[in-house]
């Protein structure tokens, strides 16, 4: 769970910070057994963390937002249009909205912190 801040200003109580312990949104993740955990969700972005094992195959289609990965462990590939990289702790990637985009060749376990812009659409 977030941590929230809050100050009060007159009679009103405003939210100002969440804050989100990374191993523990890893350990919700994985308690709950899915791919993707979203944690984080407001008008202008979501964030979640999205698991891919050594060996898997990522399922995902295009989204209509932009998209920022951040590999947090792991190691594979990832094809983005035509092009392909191969990703590993540490690096980031910008995805387009819209752009076709999969991560594959996978060899170590993948954590993943994906940011999108604005929230993701169910």
């Amino acid at each position: 769970m977030p941590t929230v801040s809050h100050s009060v200003h007159g009679s009103r109580i405003l939210t100002f910070m969440q804050t989100f312990h990374l191993p523990q949104v890893i350990a919700d993740r994985q308690q709950q057994d899915r791919s993707y955990l979203e944690f984080l969700r407001v008008p202008s972005m979501s964030a979640g963390i999205y698991f891919l094992p050594a060996g898997g195959t990522d399922p995902q289609r295009p989204h209509t937002q932009d998209e920022v990965y951040y590999t947090i462990k792991g190691r594979g590939s990832i094809r983005v249009g035509s092009q392909d990289r191969a990703v590993k702790a540490g690096d980031f990637i910008l995805v387009e909205a819209r752009e076709e985009h999969r991560f594959h060749s996978i060899t170590e376990d993948l954590t993943l912190l994906v940011f999108f812009a604005p929230a993701e659409s169910s």
